[in-house]
């Protein structure tokens, strides 16, 4: 299996089951458009989308938080350029892909224990959809390290 996440070499050569690098798509379309979202709207969808209450904040303070989503989005634009590079040209690295994929949503469910979080006026979609998508990190994962019989030298 380690060889399967990091190979020697990253070729174009990609054994696993078609359907995981079909969802690992799904995340590269996913992380474009929340990315882009995070980055060029006016309150980095702080307060637009995952309704948190920047007009209790001061000034300095609601924008740092519109900052953080603006950086946020960067990360998921960042991640999302890399897997589509993955998926063009190296998609030998496609497991790997998946597993950065299984560990961020998983982190961002897991910081839950480690941070105080957000104070949102209702569940930001988001937060909602990591309950579908961490367990579909985890499916795309196992597909993508599953070499199906006609793939088998």
């Amino acid at each position: 299996m380690w060889n399967k996440l990091f190979p020697k070499t990253a070729d174009n050569n990609y054994m696993g089951h078609f359907l995981g690098m079909l969802i690992l798509m799904a995340f590269v379309a996913k992380s474009f458009l929340s990315g882009s979202i995070h980055m060029f709207a006016s309150d980095g969808g702080a307060m637009s989308i995952a309704s948190v209450a920047l007009d209790q904040f001061s000034g300095g303070g609601a924008e740092s938080v519109i900052t953080m989503f603006g950086l946020w989005g960067m990360e998921q634009f960042v991640i999302g350029l890399i897997a589509l590079v993955i998926l063009l040209r190296y998609r030998g690295l496609v497991p790997m892909m998946a597993l950065v994929y299984a560990v961020e949503y998983a982190g961002r469910m897991a910081s839950s224990l480690f941070t105080p979080g957000l104070v949102t006026a209702h569940t930001p979609p988001g937060a909602a959809a990591d309950m579908i998508l961490v367990p579909l990190t985890l499916v795309m994962l196992v597909l993508t390290l599953y070499i199906p019989k006609k793939n088998r030298k």
